[in-house]
Parts: C-alpha cells; sequence; structure tokens
C-alpha cells in the first residue's frame, strides 16, 4: 500500500522526485496552488524529452531543474527501472559523483569540529554589566565588564532565527564588523545619551531609522518617558521606581487568590504559556513568574480596563531589550537563573514601566467594548479607501470586512504577524515618534496592504482573500 501511494504521489507531482511544494513559515509567501499546479505541468512536458537531446549537460542543470525538498521513505518503494530515472546522462552522474567524493574529503575535518562544539564543549554566555546603569557612572568610551556564563544544557537546542536579529547596527558576536557609518551612529547615540541633558528630539531623530542593540535600552527608556533627560536625576529616578514596583508586589500580588481578583489571575495564568510557545527563553518558570507579576500588578492598577487578552504580547519586547543589555550572543536561549536577583529585578521592573508608558496611549484598545480598536479600523479603512481604491473596492466586493482582519492587528500591534526581532526594529520607529502605537502603527498597517496588494487582488473569493490577509507572507 506505501509503494502504491508513492507511485501516485510522483505521478501526480513529477516524473523526478523532488517536485516544489509550498512550504509554510518560510522566508518567501508561500506558493499558489495555482501557479504550482502549472509549473508542474510544464515541466512534465519538459521531462518527457530526452535529456541526451540538450546540448550542454551538468550537474547545476539538473539541479536547477530538481528540488531538495526531499522525503524520507518516499522514495524506498520507487521503481527506480522506471523511464525518468533511465534518461538520466551517466556523465552527468558520474560528474556528480566524484564532486561529492571531491568536496567530502575537502570538508572531512569540519563536520567533526562542528560536532564536537555542539554535543561535548558547553556554549558560552556573557553577562554585562547594564549598560545604562554603568552610563550613570562612566563616559561613552568605557567599555563593559563581561563575565562568562554557561548557558543551561537542559534548554532545548534548535536553529532558529534570533530574536535579536544580527542588524546591520549590531555587532554581536558573530556578526559582520560594524561599517564606518554604523560606529559613527552608534558614536552619536552615545554621546546624546552622555550629554548633561539628552536632546530628546534630536535623539527621536536618530532613532527613527533603528537603534543599536547596545545603546537600544537606556534609548528605550528615555523615548518611553521613563527615564528623564537629565543624567544626573536617572540614578535615583530608576532607584525609586524599581523599588515602587516591588512596593506594589508587596502589596498587591497576594490578593490573586482572592475572589474578586480570580478570573484576572486565571486568564493571565491560562495566556502566559501561550506567549511565544515556540522559544524557549518564554517557557522558563522563572520568567513565566515574572510576566505574571507584570501583568497582574498592571491589571489591578488599570481598573478600567483590567487584563485583556493580548496585552501579555506587549511585555515581550521590553522583557528582551532589557535582557540583551545583561546578556549577549543567543538571548532566546538563555537561562535566566544564571542572572543575578538584582539584574532580573531590574529587567522585571523596567519592562513593567515601560509596558505601562505604552499602554497610556492606547488603553481605550481595551476598555469595554474596545473603542480604541473600532475607530482605528475604521480609519485603516478611511485610509485604504483614498490611497488605494482599488484594493478597498476589491473588500468590498467580496465582502471582506476590515475589522476580520485587522481587530488582531490593533489589538497586539502587529506582533502575531511579525517575528519578534521584526518587532524590536519597528517599535524603534514607534517610539520616535510622538503617537508611535496609537496614530503612526495606522499608517504601519496600510502600508502592509499595499505592499501586498497583488497578492491580495489575485484572489477572487471571501475565503481565498480572508487566508491572504492571515497568512503574514513569511516575514
Amino acid at each position: 500500500m506505501a509503494a502504491e501511494n508513492s507511485k501516485q504521489f510522483w505521478k501526480r507531482s513529477a516524473k523526478l522526485p523532488g517536485s516544489i511544494q509550498p512550504v509554510y513559515g518560510a522566508q518567501h509567501p508561500p506558493l499558489d496552488p495555482r501557479l504550482t499546479k502549472n509549473f508542474i505541468k510544464e515541466r512534465s512536458k519538459v521531462n518527457a524529452v530526452p535529456l541526451k537531446s540538450k546540448k550542454a549537460s551538468s550537474f547545476h542543470e539538473f539541479a536547477r531543474n530538481t528540488s531538495d525538498a526531499w522525503d524520507i521513505g518516499d522514495d524506498e518503494e520507487e521503481d527506480f527501472s522506471s523511464p525518468s530515472f533511465q534518461t538520466l546522462n551517466s556523465k552527468v552522474a558520474l560528474a556528480t559523483a566524484a564532486q561529492v567524493l571531491e568536496n567530502h574529503s575537502k570538508l572531512r575535518v569540519k563536520p567533526e569540529r562542528s560536532q564536537s562544539t555542539t554535543s561535548d564543549a558547553p556554549v558560552n554566555y556573557k553577562v554585562i554589566k547594564s549598560s545604562s546603569d554603568a552610563q550613570l557612572s562612566r563616559n561613552s568610551s568605557d567599555t563593559c565588564l563581561r563575565n562568562p556564563l554557561h548557558k543551561q544544557q537542559s534548554l532545548p537546542l534548535r536553529p532558529v532565527i534570533p530574536l535579536v536579529a544580527r542588524i546591520s547596527d549590531q555587532n554581536a558576536s558573530g556578526a559582520p564588523p560594524m561599517t564606518v557609518r554604523e560606529k559613527t551612529r552608534l558614536e552619536k547615540f552615545r554621546q546624546l545619551l552622555s550629554s548633561h541633558n539628552t536632546d530628546l528630539d534630536e535623539l527621536r531623530k536618530c532613532s527613527w531609522p533603528g537603534v543599536p542593540r547596545e545603546v537600544r535600552p537606556v534609548t528605550w527608556r528615555l523615548l518611553s518617558g521613563y527615564l528623564p533627560a537629565n543624567t544626573e536625576r536617572r540614578k535615583l529616578t530608576l532607584q525609586r521606581k524599581r523599588e515602587e514596583y516591588f512596593g506594589f508586589i508587596e502589596q498587591y500580588y497576594d490578593s490573586r487568590n482572592e475572589e474578586h481578583h480570580q478570573d484576572t489571575y486565571r486568564q493571565i495564568h491560562i495566556d502566559i504559556p501561550r506567549t511565544n510557545p515556540l522559544i524557549p527563553l518564554f517557557q522558563q518558570p522563572l520568567v513565566q513568574e515574572i510576566f505574571e507579576r507584570i501583568l497582574f500588578i498592571w491589571a489591578i492598577r488599570h481598573p478600567a480596563s483590567g487584563y485583556v487578552q493580548g496585552i501579555n504580547d506587549l511585555v515581550t519586547p521590553f522583557f528582551v531589550v532589557f535582557l540583551s543589555e545583561y546578556v549577549e550572543e543567543d538571548v532566546e536561549n538563555f537561562d535566566v537563573t544564571n542572572l543575578s536577583q538584582d539584574m532580573l529585578r531590574s529587567i522585571e521592573a523596567d519592562s513593567f514601566w515601560c509596558m505601562s508608558k505604552l499602554l497610556d496611549g492606547i488603553q481605550d484598545n481595551y476598555t469595554f467594548a474596545q473603542p480604541g480598536i473600532q475607530k482605528k479600523v475604521k480609519a485603516l479603512e478611511e485610509l485604504v479607501s483614498r490611497i488605494d481604491e482599488q484594493v478597498h473596492n476589491h473588500f468590498r466586493r467580496y465582502e471582506v470586512e476590515y475589522l476580520q482582519f485587522a481587530f488582531r492587528w490593533m489589538n497586539n500591534l502587529l506582533m502575531r504577524e511579525l517575528p519578534l526581532r521584526c518587532t524590536i526594529r519597528l517599535w524603534d520607529t514607534y517610539q520616535s515618534e510622538p503617537e508611535g502605537f496609537s496614530h503612526f502603527h495606522l499608517y504601519v498597517c496600510a502600508a502592509f496592504l499595499i505592499k501586498w496588494r497583488k497578492e491580495i487582488l489575485d484572489e477572487e473569493d471571501f475565503q481565498a482573500v480572508s487566508m491572504e490577509l492571515f497568512k503574514g507572507h513569511g516575514l
């Protein structure tokens, strides 16, 4: 039965195994099934012509006509005596085999070296002194002291995209050296941040195209209004606000089991494990406890809205940015138990206050009936109708309501559509805008629709248009 199914599969796809299939979650948008079907038909016709009739034959040509999307076990029962396999040029096969053997002999030592590094040698992580704290007591030319720490071996090791991506303004280990322009930008940030009174307008202007990783934590604190522009007041402000937050913990957190707070705490407790479930960092019990405290304290201090699903996502960018202030390398796999208690308390308190500042500007998104989101979705509809009437009419023709897809864009600030590393970069710009989260976000959502207008207009029914809007395009 398995053999019959396997043969049927290859008959449906192509005469050679490895036909191209949609891979969701890849860097590029999933393939259009209709285009795939036409491509397979055309390729079947081409493959029907014997390869011997071609003037040129090489391994590279063969690779271009096939895919490396092999499924284990699919070819176990395949009939290798079929004409599709007999038509391969024997010279191509011999040349390919020789090339593989030659490459294997050259790279023979490298797998052994990589295997020893992944299995035997522990991965080194570095805990560094907080750059914002350090700037309070040193000038911009000082370097941070770094002490090696080992990563907990029990955490899963997966080939995943880093949360804090290797963007152009980041010079983490393994990244390309910084260019002269990037070094100049970083130096300008450091000069602004170390001046007696930081020019916030100039800091916003510099932050709009992105903030260098090294200075992002202190920059976010300033742009969110958590820290004062005056450098002499920053140390006392941080100390006072952090103590104030943990005073809230002592005063209110024990009430989470009381009857009038049980529902709120229960919902938070349910939502926390769902926050970025594929990232090991957010599945650590200590991190989840931190998130529970942050969300519960915010909820009981804002009774007009309380806790609403979606607010849990808004903690993660702040937590990762403030964690990166103490940790180098792979943030998403870092074991937070390696940090000192003081470091963890600083990260937790700063995440709470910066998230609170963000929500102060969009709290009507989360009050009863969420009127803020209703207004923003309506504003998005009016904006798209003016800047791209064709897309707007396409939605109307197939009865696609903006609220059906844009509600989540407003409720979660596109965090379900973008990788966290992209969200962090986007928030550099949001924080540099006076009303970035409440108003500028609307134009980002409109830009998404314009960016993918061709794919949207290609769909010709309600379900297809809706799926096109929700699939995220592999960002």
